[in-house]
């Protein structure tokens, strides 16, 4: 299978897994020219996965409609989605392109958000769109601080080789804030500067693998000592369990300036 990064807007991808006909699967297609051109190159889409119903992952689906009537389209039950799909919840399964697709709910970024596990001949992709991001998560627009816990929990409970396919480029800038959490992570050390040759480059920095996420992410490491006493430090009071140290972690993220 050939995983492919189709940059969109500012920082958005859109992500497709395709098999050696070129047959692929597409996620969260915020516009619709990047699968357009794709196509071009051989690209045929076979299904569009979504994960939530924010515009930047949703709005080219129409138009990749009208370009392949019938083009099946999986996404979360949210009337927010204008137009139909088959609405999966959580422990759904799907077969496509031989690929094994569990779906995970993970309210937080959205209530209705949901992240889908693909799985084949021991690979294994996780399709997050805005929960986890590469060094962060997603802000808390509808959840609550225990629902992303809990979703960011279930994520990092995944196999560590997992490659996380998330829905912006916010490694550098989610790196910033991380190493202000941790300056001694030497982990987190070594992937900052690997994403830095990557966008240097001219590639993205994603996919990651879930096992560098455990050992570098704050957010998936809010029962860690470290990450709790710098969240203390922030508050200036005890962080408080696992919960609480993301909560407030998500707060000092939203005003952080590197």
């Amino acid at each position: 299978m050939h995983l492919q990064a189709l940059p969109s807007r500012q920082d958005n991808y859109i992500w497709t897994l395709s098999d050696a006909d070129g047959r692929a699967i597409v996620v969260d297609p915020g516009e619709s020219g990047p699968v357009l051109a794709a196509a071009q190159q051989g690209l045929q889409p076979a299904a569009i996965l979504l994960t939530h119903h924010h515009y930047d992952h949703i709005d080219g689906t129409q138009a990749l409609l009208e370009r392949w009537p019938g083009l099946p389209v999986h996404g979360p039950l949210d009337d927010r989605i204008p137009f139909p799909l088959n609405a999966l919840g959580d422990g759904d399964r799907l077969e496509l392109l031989g690929i094994d697709v569990a779906v995970l709910a993970v309210p937080g970024h959205t209530l209705s958000h949901i992240a889908f596990h693909l799985t084949k001949d021991g690979d294994s992709w996780l399709f997050c769109g805005d929960t986890l991001f590469s060094l962060g998560c997603g802000r808390l627009f509808e959840g609550t601080p225990d629902q992303m816990h809990a979703s960011l929990m279930r994520l990092a409970a995944l196999p560590g080789d997992t490659a996380v396919c998330c829905g912006h480029e916010y490694t550098l800038s989610n790196a910033a804030f991380a190493r202000a959490v941790e300056p001694d992570n030497a982990a987190l050390l070594d992937r900052t500067e690997e994403a830095q040759a990557m966008r240097q480059s001219g590639q993205p920095s994603l996919p990651s693998k879930l096992a560098d996420e455990r050992r570098c992410n704050p957010f998936l490491r809010c029962g860690t000592p470290s990450v709790k006493a710098a969240v203390g430090a922030w508050l200036g009071t005890p962080a408080g369990d696992d919960v609480a140290t993301l909560a407030a972690l998500r707060r000092w993220k939203d005003g952080f300036v590197a």
